[in-house]
């Protein structure tokens, strides 16, 4: 999605994260202590030649792979700032329900990701039989989310009430830092990488409230997402280029120009083939945009080294 916005006084993007457990994530148990560890021990002589109990082995704990992620996180943050790069990013582990973030959590426009959304709410009114799509609809529907397809947005908003699409996707995922445009206009939906990581965690759990079947579109488009928009914009930026020895299920959005002559880049995904990491970073620079695209996914490398979690 390419379009270029007035310039306007904008609330500034500051920084403000977690680095903590997201709230609302499923609570993990790995079993109780061990009974050695815990339970006062009484004197007992053992018979002669008794064979020694040995106390079980705790369960296995899944491996922590984002460890050391929360410094590498801060260097990429500090290197984009040196070329005038404001970035903003979470990255969430579902299985241990780690969060990693560079603390910027104000929200910036999500230009085409609110595609996500769109799509969400339409594939819900289909499970509930509030309405149909036809051959050609889910044509649109699928070349919306692969490759961007702003005509098809703008059906599909304009048929779903606009922004009360965003209304009920706030209400249904519990995103406390989304909010409609004022405007009118899709592509200045606001959100937050705390929320986006949230929308995605949902979505996948069935929390949300999209049943599987419906949730299986949208991730099945977002993983053949296409190298370039219907546009001719690349969106292969960030995630993509800089994650490329993992499997990836990816959303991208792009304009010019916020807050001035910032270019905006947003990516944000699904890692891994057994879709155990999420991840949104968003990006305002005020160089050309071949030149932004290149310092987005020069944070999502240093941040993952050699291309993989």
């Amino acid at each position: 999605m390419r379009r270029r916005l007035p310039n306007r006084a904008m609330t500034s993007m500051a920084v403000v994260g977690v680095a903590l457990l997201l709230g609302g994530c499923e609570a993990q148990s790995w079993g109780a202590p061990s009974t050695a560890e815990n339970t006062p021990q009484a004197s007992v002589v053992a018979p002669q030649g008794s064979p020694t109990v040995l106390p079980e082995a705790p369960p296995v704990q899944p491996t922590a792979a984002l460890d050391g992620l929360d410094a590498r996180v801060r260097q990429a943050t500090a290197d984009a700032a040196k070329s005038g790069a404001d970035i903003k990013t979470v990255v969430m582990d579902r299985t241990t329900g780690q969060i990693v973030s560079n603390g910027a959590n104000k929200p910036f426009p999500l230009a085409s990701v609110v595609k996500l959304f769109i799509a969400d709410d339409l594939l819900l009114q289909v499970s509930k039989g509030e309405t149909q799509l036809s051959d050609a609809d889910r044509k649109s529907l699928d070349i919306m989310l692969r490759s961007s397809d702003d005509g098809a947005a703008q059906m599909f908003w304009n048929r779903s009430g606009q922004n009360a699409i965003i209304a009920r996707v706030v209400a249904r995922y519990g995103l406390t830092g989304t909010t409609a445009p004022y405007n009118g206009h899709w592509d200045v939906t606001q959100s937050t990488a705390s929320d986006l990581v949230r929308y995605y965690d949902m979505l996948l759990d069935g929390t949300g409230g999209l049943p599987p079947e419906q949730a299986n579109v949208i991730i099945s488009d977002l993983a053949q997402s296409t190298p370039t928009g219907t546009d001719g914009y690349p969106q292969r930026f960030g995630i993509p280029e800089g994650l490329y020895a993992e499997p990836v299920a990816v959303k991208q959005g792009w304009f010019c120009c916020w807050n001035g002559a910032n270019q905006l880049h947003v990516s944000t995904g699904i890692i891994g083939p057994d879709r155990r990491y999420l991840m949104a970073i968003s990006s305002l620079q005020p160089v050309d945009a071949a030149a932004a695209r290149a310092a987005l996914t020069q944070a999502v490398k240093t941040m993952f080294p050699g291309g993989t979690i």
